[in-house]
């Protein structure tokens, strides 16, 4: 039975853990793919409640975080809930070898915002990392995340690409994650290693996110440029699961699935739904470009069925935080760059 849902959050515990609630069915998914979870990366935004979730839909398995700890109390944090932790710069490859081998893998690791004037270590932490993960993990199951970034700007009016399509994204950032999905594609096929690769589109964590970037816009009075005019969004927790229940889903080269909330979304209608939360008008500027970053994620769904929060439960739930003034990681999506630089 899913646990149930709240109205909204209290402060940021209560929202760490309602994103970290496991869906039933990861347990059932993966009683048939056993064996400890290493994930690799767990020190970004999503690695946190990735790893808090497998673990308490896991009890009974190790589930190991591994990262730089460079945030202060990220480490302690993760094992206090019971979550072992190593320590290891990926770029090293000693301290890669020297990871311990798991049965399956959650690869999280990868760089975006600051890449442009330096992006040559881009491309090393989104391709030459993951062929080093892949090489020393080739006996393991492997779930890479990646973005819809490595399609390009496509049409709205055709319901975006699938993950058959030809991959050709704008600027380096987005072709150094091609990179990263060709380095676990190809070591997936000369160790036979199965795995799949998380094709994700703009998660929603109330601290951040899209939903965030547009909700606090409006509440500024700030004017919300529609160019980029449509987004698909799923809550965070429900990415998490969905990678994790992924594992059952390995084959042999790599398997893509694109991971967001089915919808594809209009960003006016995104912003006149904030406005009429708030009692403001937003100020929109521009017109929608016929192409945005979307994907169509019918293969998600067929795989692991609706995202168990609704679109407007998440509007409901960021609206609320904003308005209350809760937490903000500070740290802004730019989902309405179409350059591709970051």
């Amino acid at each position: 039975m899913s646990p149930i849902l709240p109205a909204f959050f209290d402060d940021e515990r209560h929202l760490d853990r309602i994103l970290s609630d496991p869906d039933p069915a990861i347990a059932a998914d993966l009683a048939a793919v056993p064996g400890d979870v290493m994930v690799v990366g767990v020190g970004g935004k999503m690695g946190p409640t990735l790893a808090r979730m497998a673990r308490r839909a896991l009890p009974d398995r190790r589930v190991i975080g591994v990262a730089r700890f460079s945030e202060p109390g990220l480490r302690e944090a993760l094992e206090a809930d019971g979550i072992e932790t190593i320590a290891a710069d990926l770029l090293d490859r000693a301290q890669v070898a020297a990871l311990p081998q798991v049965p399956n893998v959650i690869f999280m690791a990868g760089r975006k915002f600051g890449s442009t004037g330096s992006e040559e270590l881009t491309w090393a932490m989104n391709a030459h990392v993951p062929a080093l993960v892949a090489e020393h993990f080739a006996q393991s199951r492997i779930v890479a995340f990646s973005t819809i970034c490595v399609y390009p700007f496509a049409p709205v009016a055709h319901g975006g690409p699938r993950e058959d399509a030809a991959l050709a994204p704008p600027g380096e950032y987005a072709m150094s994650c091609v990179g990263r999905e060709r380095m676990f594609q190809h070591f997936s096929r000369v160790h036979g290693t199965p795995g799949t690769i998380i094709r994700l589109s703009y998660a929603i964590d109330m601290r951040y996110g899209v939903l965030h970037d547009l909700g606090r816009r409006i509440l500024d009075r700030q004017p919300v440029d529609v160019t980029m005019g449509h987004v698909n969004v799923i809550w965070q927790g429900d990415a998490c699961a969905q990678a994790l229940r992924s594992l059952a889903h390995a084959a042999v080269p790599s398997l893509p699935i694109n991971v967001s909330g089915p919808e594809i979304v209009s960003v006016r209608w995104l912003a006149a739904e904030f406005g009429r939360r708030f009692g403001l008008d937003p100020q929109i500027v521009g017109e929608e470009a016929p192409t945005a970053w979307i994907a169509n994620c019918a293969r998600a769904a067929h795989l692991f069925g609706y995202p168990r929060v609704a679109l407007e439960r998440l509007i409901d739930w960021q609206a609320d935080w904003l308005m209350r003034g809760l937490g903000s990681l500070g740290k802004a999506t730019h989902f309405d760059v179409r350059s591709g630089d970051y």
